[in-house]
């Protein structure tokens, strides 16, 4: 796999969902697809298939329908030590989330589609190119989980997983929106050694991984966490183990 770099880089404005903006190729529309994917992600697609709501999260979307609808790419692919997963770390000066590493996404722009069919991949990839300057046409889409609720933002989240089947590389495209872009080994990720659990001050607990130099805690490592652990990846770690979060988290 292409390592991920701190380069910089400048953003496009293409808005056309097909076409590629780095090469001008379209690119087909996104669907899903499990043919061909390697046999380590079968407990994933597995876990894909049967996992329920509230065993994600306990913040799911408003039944009113309220929220602004958007998607995240949960992107594996295989590095020189295995499974690993595509993660990015959002700019200092950004209002939310500042700082905090993520998977890619953003909101569903209208030109997306419907949310409720294929508007979350085609925004998942979209987002994924335009954070991180992947190749969208090297990303194999196979599973939608149920979508999630962040309450401090308002935002309605459909995670989408895909298999870095053909890679391609990545950098920082617009470092006002994203500080660098890395990649995560899943041995890392499921090592007791880094995992840890951030206690908020108000009183929020969740779980943290501290990789790359990196604290993944919130949204993304409880995605992350439900994913290893629905998928039999999960080891058992210290729960007692805590990092404390400030008040502007």
């Amino acid at each position: 796999m292409t390592r991920a770099s701190r380069t910089d880089g400048g953003t496009h404005t293409d808005t056309d969902p097909g076409r590629h903006a780095a090469s001008g190729h379209r690119v087909p529309p996104p669907r899903l697809d499990r043919t061909g994917l390697p046999s380590w992600l079968d407990p994933v697609v597995r876990a894909v298939e049967t996992v329920q709501p509230l065993q994600l999260s306990r913040f799911l979307p408003p039944e009113n329908g309220s929220g602004r609808q958007s998607a995240v790419l949960i992107l594996f692919g295989e590095g020189d030590r295995g499974p690993e997963l595509l993660l990015m770390e959002r700019a200092g000066s950004l209002r939310s989330h500042a700082g905090q590493p993520s998977f890619p996404g953003g909101a569903l722009d209208p030109e997306d589609g419907d949310p409720q069919t294929d508007g979350p991949l085609r925004a998942a990839l979209r987002e994924a190119e335009e954070e991180t300057g992947l190749d969208p046409r090297g990303v194999q889409l196979f599973g939608v989980l149920p979508k999630l609720y962040i309450p401090v933002s308002g935002f309605v989240v459909t995670p989408v997983l895909g298999w870095w089947r053909e890679p391609s590389p990545v950098r920082v495209v617009d470092l006002n929106e994203t500080a660098r872009v890395f990649t995560v080994p899943v041995a890392d990720l499921t090592d007791p050694a880094h995992r840890a659990t951030t206690v908020h001050p108000s009183g929020h607990r969740g779980p943290a991984f501290l990789v790359e130099s990196a604290l993944v805690w919130g949204f993304t490592a409880g995605v992350i966490d439900r994913l290893l652990h629905y998928s039999g990846w999960e080891r058992p770690w210290d729960r007692g183990k805590q990092v404390p979060l400030d008040w502007r988290s």
